[in-house]
């Protein structure tokens, strides 16, 4: 991967563009904690070696993404569905990154059949959990 030189915002997208010219975007709405937030927060991240890091959203965009062929899958339709469930909440409970989860998510990374196994499990217990409550 060439090294990102530079990175903007507009109202819809954040871009980057590497150190040959090549430029690449992600969208807010492909992403709920960035969808759901201002532009102030928004433009508050930080430049990692990986990608972008936004600390007061708890959210992590990987360099690669940005110029990859958008690739739904299953998780991110179901995450995308169900913006109240937490992605980072549920890496958490697994044990993995939240940075790994959402690069299993958007296909970025593929998860290992154990791993997607583990995972709607996880989902599934928190549902369990949820049905339980008693208020």
């Amino acid at each position: 991967m060439k090294q990102i030189v530079k990175v903007w915002t507009t109202d819809t997208e954040i871009w980057v563009e590497d150190s040959d010219g090549q430029r690449g975007f992600e969208l807010f709405e492909d992403y709920p904690r960035l969808r759901n937030a201002t532009q102030a927060e928004r433009n508050d991240y930080e430049i990692t070696t990986s990608g972008l890091r936004w600390n007061n959203l708890d959210e992590d965009l990987c360099f690669e993404g940005f110029f990859e062929k958008k690739k739904y899958t299953s998780l991110y339709r179901f995450f995308m569905q169900h913006p109240e469930l937490n992605a980072s909440a549920i890496a958490r409970r697994l044990g993995i990154s939240q940075s790994l989860f959402a690069q299993y998510i958007s296909r970025h990374k593929q998860a290992s059949k154990e791993r997607e196994k583990a995972i709607l499990e996880e989902i599934r217990k928190i549902g369990n959990e949820l049905s339980a409550i008693s208020i």
